[in-house]
């Protein structure tokens, strides 16, 4: 049984979830999906465009519904849920990182990343304290007040995970997060998201690099709207045991 197989806590459980965009013709964008994500797993989902990635993230990320089947969040049936309901179901357990990064150009660094905190409930007087502390544990104590404009590539990428992790998410979903750094810099962001999950945080990386998703524990291919292939390093490692060990 690979490590995805294992009865970790579920964060998130999709059961039969398909994606329909009405039109002329209407378009079936995801087939059927079933996809369980344990507590603490690092996973990397790739495709060619069209394959549904961008349309999975929006479903796994609360930012749409499905047309069909169900999806839990930690737990929680989303179907049952009003709009309202997810959206503060979100704020409290959903970090996002996106390839652009989406920084206010008018605030600083400390602010930017407070901002991810402005509906979740926290205090005004904690955002400020909560914000330099995910900018310390990302390696930027020394930027907090400076403005995106005063930023390298790097440092961006950097300051959106710290946004999408002050509030201390369940589940971080980073969406191409290397698209538009350079090779350095793209390496330094990953292996932040490497550290950040050895601390425990559950992560998803949708790429289309596909270098990058080998060098994580588990790979979900997608195409044309369904799971191709589902592995993990432990399943290849199974399998070369298998292999070793059968007879001659």
């Amino acid at each position: 049984m690979s490590d995805h197989g294992q009865q970790r806590t579920p964060v998130l459980l999709l059961e039969k979830v398909a994606k329909l965009y009405e039109g002329c013709p209407p378009v079936q964008v995801l087939h059927d999906i079933d996809l369980t994500v344990s507590q603490g797993e690092l996973i990397a989902v790739v495709g060619p465009s069209g394959s549904g990635k961008s349309t999975l993230l929006s479903l796994v990320g609360t930012l749409d519904r499905p047309t069909s089947g169900r999806i839990h969040l930690e737990g929680h049936d989303l179907t049952g849920l009003s709009d309202r309901q997810v959206a503060a179901l979100r704020a409290r357990r959903i970090g996002f990182v996106f390839q652009q990064f989406f920084l206010l150009p008018g605030l600083t660094t400390v602010e930017n990343v407070a901002a991810g905190l402005l509906y979740t409930g926290v205090a005004a007087g904690q955002r400020r304290e909560r914000a330099e502390s995910a900018l310390r544990d990302v390696g930027l104590a020394h930027r907090l007040g400076h403005r995106p404009d005063q930023l390298s590539g790097g440092e961006k990428q950097r300051v959106a995970i710290a946004r999408a992790l002050v509030g201390r998410p369940g589940l971080l979903l980073a969406d191409e997060p290397t698209g538009a750094l350079d090779a350095v810099s793209g390496k330094g962001v990953i292996d932040l998201l490497l550290e950040l999950n050895a601390q425990g945080t559950t992560v998803v990386v949708i790429t289309h690099d596909r270098d990058l998703a080998a060098s994580l524990p588990r790979r979900i291919g997608l195409h044309d709207g369904r799971i191709a292939f589902d592995m993990s390093d432990s399943d290849v490692h199974a399998a070369g045991n298998v292999e070793q060990g059968s007879p001659s």
